[in-house]
C-alpha cells in the first residue's frame, strides 16, 4: 500500500518506535566503543536523549504536527547526554523545525526535513568530524533529496531507501575514520541513528509496538538528579520551600530575553532551585516554592499550561528516609546567599575527587562523568543552583563538553564559561589557576592554557579482544590509556600503571598526581608511589583517594 502523506499521529508513532528500538539496543551500541573499555556510553547517550523527548511524546493524545515537533524538540534538547546524544538532539531539533509547519508530510517535505536536521547538527558541532554520526546523517538527507527530486512519492519506498543507504555509509565510516578500522568496528554514533531509523521504519511498515513501555522506560531513564528533599540526613525543617513545582508553557504571549529575565525573577522571589528553559514556543518550569499558585497564575500570563507537577517535598522526604530508599549521587542545595561574581560547576567522578573539587573552590558538583554522562538538564540544574553572575562549568570529559555548550546556550541570565577539560585532572588544573581579580575572559584563557600542560592517564580493564596502536588486547587486561591511545597492556594493575606514567613522563615533569579508585588500597597507591619517587627522585609525587568507580588510578603528569 503506497503511504503519500503522514500525519501528526504518524509521526509520533515513528518516533516512539524509533526510540523503542534504541532502547532494546542500546547495549550492542555500547559495545561498538572504539576503546574496549567497561564504560563505552553511546548507546545509553542516545537512548536517554530519545527517551526524554519519549516521556513527553507519549503523553500526547490526537496531537497536531506542531504539538509533536515541539515535544520531540524541547525533550531530546534538555535530555541530550554526550556528543553523540547532543548531536542526535540537534538532529531532531533541525528535523522538527521543518516539519512543524505542516498538517501533513509528503516526499518533499520530508527530505527537505532530513536536510535542515543534518544542516542544523553541523552548525552545532565545531570541528565535525567525518565517519561519524554526522556522516552517516548527511549520507541519508542527500539519498532522500535524490529521491525527492526524482519524483518518488511513495514514503514507505522512500524511507526505505534512505535507510539501506544510511546503512551503506556507516559501514564504510571505518574507511573515514582510521581508528574504527584498526579497532575493527563501525562508528557507535552512526549505528545509533541507523537503529533510530529502523524503527521509524518498522512503524512506517505497520509493526506493532508496546508504546506503553516506551513511557515507562522514559520515566525509569530520565529520572533528574535528587534534589534537597531526597536527602536522608537532613530534617524536613530545613526545607525552605516545601513544593517541587513543574510544568510547561504553551506560549501565547510576546516572551523574549527581557521577559525571561523578569519571569525568573518573580520566581526567585516566591523560591529556589530556579530552571527555566525556552525552546522556541514553549517554556519549561521548575522551581520549589511554599505557593505553587503563584508561579503558576504568573505563568498563565504569558499563555496556556500542561505537564503540570507539583510534589511535596516533606512528605517525600519522610517516606524516603522511612522505607530507607535508595538515591542518585546529588550535592545539596546550595545555601542562600549574596550573589558573587563568579562561580563553578564541576563533573567530577568519585567521592574523593568531589572533595578536591570543592576544597578548591567548586560550587557545585555533577556527578557522572564517563560512567554516566549527565545531560542539558544536568547542567541547566546545576548552573540554577550557583548564585553568581558568571558561572564557570568544567565538564573534564570530551564527552560532556557539547552538552554544557548547549547549556550555556540556553541560559540567558548568567553568563556561562565552558572550559573544555576533557579530563578530571585538567579540570583540577583549570580551577587551580583561576584568578578572583581576573576576567572571566583573562581567566577562560589562563585556565585553558594552563590545563594543556597536564598529561592524563587512566587505569582501567579492557571488556572485549582487539588491536590497537600495534597492541593486541584480550579481554580482562589492564590497560593503560592516555589522552589519545592506549600506552600500556598487561595483568597488572601496578606495572600497567607504572609504564603508563613512564610513556607520559619527559625531562620538563615535575608533579605527579596520583588518584586511586574504589578497586585499589591505599597501600598499593603507596607502595606506587614510592616506586614513582625512587625512579625519578627529582619529580614530586602525590597520592589522593580518587574513589572513582571502574578506573583504578586516573593520573596525571605536569
Amino acid at each position: 500500500m503506497s503511504i503519500k502523506t503522514i500525519d501528526a499521529v504518524m509521526v509520533q508513532k515513528c518516533f516512539l518506535s524509533g526510540a523503542k528500538r534504541i532502547e532494546a539496543n542500546k547495549e550492542y551500541i555500547n559495545e561498538l566503543n572504539v576503546f574496549p573499555v567497561p564504560d563505552g556510553d553511546t548507546g545509553t547517550n542516545m537512548t536517554l536523549t530519545i527517551m526524554s523527548a519519549a516521556k513527553d511524546v507519549s503523553t500526547l493524545e490526537n496531537p497536531s504536527m506542531e504539538q509533536v515537533c515541539k515535544a520531540i524538540s524541547s525533550g531530546s534538547l534538555r535530555g541530550a547526554r554526550g556528543n553523540s546524544g547532543v548531536i542526535l538532539s540537534q538532529l531532531f531539533r533541525g528535523f522538527a523545525k521543518e516539519l512543524r509547519d505542516y498538517d501533513g508530510a509528503s516526499v518533499t517535505v520530508l527530505a527537505a526535513a532530513f536536510e535542515r536536521a543534518v544542516e542544523t547538527a553541523y552548525k552545532a558541532v565545531m570541528k565535525p568530524k567525518e565517519g561519524t554520526i554526522l556522516t552517516v546523517a548527511r549520507g541519508g538527507a542527500e539519498r532522500a533529496r535524490q529521491l525527492a527530486e526524482e519524483g518518488e512519492e511513495d514514503i514507505l519506498v522512500f524511507a526505505e531507501a534512505v535507510v539501506a543507504h544510511m546503512k551503506e555509509v556507516l559501514a564504510i565510516t571505518p574507511e573515514l575514520l582510521p581508528v574504527l578500522k584498526e579497532a575493527g568496528v563501525v562508528d557507535s554514533g552512526g549505528q545509533g541513528l541507523l537503529t533510530v531509523m529502523e524503527g521509524i521504519l518498522d512503524a512506517l511498515n505497520g509493526k506493532e509496538v508496546d508504546f506503553s513501555s516506551v513511557a515507562t522506560a522514559s520515566a525509569v531513564s530520565t529520572g533528574s538528579t535528587a534534589t534537597g528533599a531526597a536527602n536522608d540526613t537532613i530534617s524536613t525543617a530545613d526545607i525552605k520551600f516545601g513544593y517541587c513545582t513543574e510544568f510547561i508553557i504553551m506560549l501565547e504571549k510576546q516572551y523574549d530575553m527581557d521577559e525571561e529575565i523578569k519571569f525568573k525573577a518573580y520566581l526567585e522571589s516566591i523560591g529556589d532551585s530556579i530552571v527555566v528553559v525556552s525552546d522556541d514556543d514553549i517554556v519549561k518550569v521548575h522551581v520549589h516554592t511554599n505557593d505553587p499558585g503563584l508561579a503558576i497564575q504568573k505563568a498563565l500570563t504569558y499563555g496556556s499550561l500542561t505537564k503540570m507537577k507539583i510534589d511535596n517535598m516533606r512528605e517525600e522526604h519522610n517516606e524516603r528516609v522511612i522505607q530507607g530508599a535508595n538515591r542518585p549521587a546529588e550535592e545539596k542545595q546550595m545555601p542562600a546567599g549574596p550573589r558573587k561574581p563568579f562561580g563553578f560547576v564541576a563533573v567530577s567522578i568519585g567521592e574523593g575527587l568531589n572533595d578536591i573539587f570543592k576544597g578548591i573552590g567548586a560550587d557545585y558538583i555533577i556527578e557522572g562523568g564517563q560512567t554516566m554522562n549527565p545531560s542539558t538538564e544536568d547542567m541547566l540544574n546545576a548552573i540554577a543552583q550557583v548564585n553568581a553572575d558568571t558561572v564557570f562549568i568544567l565538564p573534564n570529559n570530551s564527552n560532556i563538553i557539547l552538552a554544557a555548550e548547549q547549556a550555556k546556550s540556553l541560559t540567558a541570565d548568567k553568563e556561562i564559561v565552558v572550559i573544555p577539560s576533557k579530563t578530571v585532572p585538567q579540570g583540577i588544573t583549570a580551577l587551580i589557576n583561576f584568578m578572583p581579580d581576573k576576567s572571566a575572559e583573562d581567566n577562560r584563557v589562563r585556565m585553558t592554557d594552563e590545563m594543556q600542560n597536564v598529561k592524563t592517564g587512566q587505569v582501567t580493564y579492557a571488556v572485549r579482544d582487539t588491536s590497537m596502536d600495534g597492541k593486541e588486547i584480550k579481554a580482562g587486561d589492564i590497560m593503560g590509556i592516555g589522552d589519545k591511545t592506549i600506552l600500556s597492556v598487561g595483568a597488572d594493575i601496578s606495572e600497567v600503571t607504572f609504564a603508563l606514567l613512564e610513556e607520559l613522563m619527559d625531562e620538563d615533569s615535575e608533579l605527579v598526581s596520583l588518584y586511586y579508585g574504589q578497586e585499589t588500597t591505599e597501600e598499593d597507591a603507596n607502595a606506587l608511589a614510592d616506586r614513582v619517587m625512587e625512579a625519578y627522585p627529582d619529580v614530586d609525587v602525590e597520592v589522593h583517594p580518587g574513589g572513582q568507580p571502574i578506573y583504578y588510578y586516573v593520573l596525571s603528569v605536569e
